[in-house]
């Protein structure tokens, strides 16, 4: 006599999905309205295929299920796969929050950025012999292929490289990008014919001969905003909402302590220091940890959203996470661009310019307007020298007027 195994009643582990999301608080009742279609869909697809409903739980997987639905039902595929991707998605999710062994989502590779053989001993270059981050490590291997490319459709090899081909390559980037991509792009071609040179693999030095656009310390205009806008830029953002309590901590952090937008989205759970009322922060660039205290508005906007906005069953301990399933952490500085663009708009508030740089420079210049000692301000922004302050800082021609001055006789 065989024992039956009992497996979980798909209705009951719908349910129990549904809990996971609403704890998260990441979904309204329309969204999961549409999700529960598609999960049902995906259900009886499934079911009818004679398929594991958790196997097919792949990104492949509900890229066919997609297919199979669109054409049954007569609709756009792209359509069908983006909407059944989301739900499903976050169904995995659920899943593995409760305990279900679910497969990853999409396969993904062990280990650092693994480029084409083309390019492996040049990033393993920049990896060890220059210290370059994975990030960057990527854009300048983007810049070659770039290159590369250029060169394949020219019919020229490395082997035949002449400065003409240089100079037409970079004259073509010239045309296509700002001149500050230009001469990235060239910074990155330098390096990279060095590379060739040290490595045998040019004759020549071709390197010394890459001349790119310059690029003049201080020429753009000062990157900050009048300390009233920002505080205009915060009132907008609706903190009765998750998304408005995260966004609210992650733009008071950058305004309060001046922190980039790379150093945000790198703070975990583990870096709040409750006892001690400080924040461990670690520098991308130069690797450099440190601590600050823990302002009292800050530490009462992490606890309103620690108790309010974050999901509360994640895969990751990072701080700020996306409020769709599966609830990763914010990737890039673009996602707080994208903030700070939105509120800015929302609260009325132009300027020349709103990268995720523009609340560093404008807490470094309100630090120097409150006669703040420059050695301080340059500690807290993590600089290796107070020398780099100065890219920070532009003279207030309202503060200047106020400067006695010698008038000549």
């Amino acid at each position: 006599m065989h024992s039956k195994q009992v497996v979980p009643d798909f209705e009951t582990q719908l349910a129990k999905v549904q809990g996971v999301w609403r704890d998260n608080r990441s979904l309204k009742r329309a969204s999961i309205d549409q999700y529960l279609y598609w999960i049902r869909r995906f259900h009886h697809y499934c079911m009818a295929e004679a398929l594991s409903p958790n196997e097919q739980l792949t990104q492949v997987g509900v890229t066919v299920f997609a297919q199979w639905y669109a054409r049954q039902r007569r609709v756009d595929t792209e359509c069908a796969s983006q909407r059944a991707q989301s739900a499903l998605r976050a169904w995995a999710f659920g899943l593995s929050a409760l305990g279900v062994e679910v497969p990853p989502w999409q396969a993904r590779m062990n280990g650092t950025f693994q480029p084409e053989p083309q390019l492996k001993a040049f990033a393993e270059h920049l990896r060890q012999h220059r210290g370059n981050p994975e990030g960057t490590i990527k854009k300048k291997l983007a810049h070659i292929r770039y290159f590369l490319a250029f060169m394949g459709a020219r019919h020229r090899s490395l082997q035949d490289l002449l400065l003409t081909d240089i100079d037409a390559f970079l004259m073509a980037c010239s045309k296509r990008y700002a001149r500050t991509t230009t001469a990235d792009i060239g910074c990155s071609l330098r390096r990279y014919l060095r590379f060739l040179l040290t490595t045998g693999q040019l004759p020549n030095d071709l390197a010394s001969f890459v001349v790119t656009p310059v690029i003049r310390r201080y020429e753009q205009p000062l990157r900050a905003l009048p300390w009233a806008d920002v505080l205009r830029i915060l009132s907008a953002i609706d903190r009765k909402t998750p998304v408005g309590l995260r966004d609210y901590t992650v733009l008071l952090l950058m305004s309060c302590y001046g922190l980039g937008a790379g150093e945000v989205i790198r703070l975990t759970l583990d870096d709040i220091g409750w006892q001690a009322a400080t924040l461990h922060v670690v520098r991308p660039k130069t690797g450099v940890a440190f601590a600050l205290p823990l302002l009292p508005a800050l530490a009462r906007a992490l606890v309103s959203y620690l108790k309010r906005g974050r999901p509360r069953r994640t895969p990751t301990r990072h701080l700020f996470l996306s409020m769709r399933a599966p609830h990763y952490p914010l990737s890039a500085s673009s996602a707080v661009r994208h903030m700070l663009v939105g509120y800015a708009r929302t609260a009325g508030v132009t300027a020349a310019y709103l990268g995720s740089h523009v609340l560093r420079h404008t807490h470094a210049c309100r630090q120097m307007e409150l006669e703040t000692s420059p050695k301080v301000i340059s500690d807290i922004l993590g600089h290796r020298s107070p020398a780099s302050l100065s890219a920070y800082l532009r003279i207030d021609t309202k503060h200047l007027r106020q400067l006695p001055l010698p008038v000549p006789k």
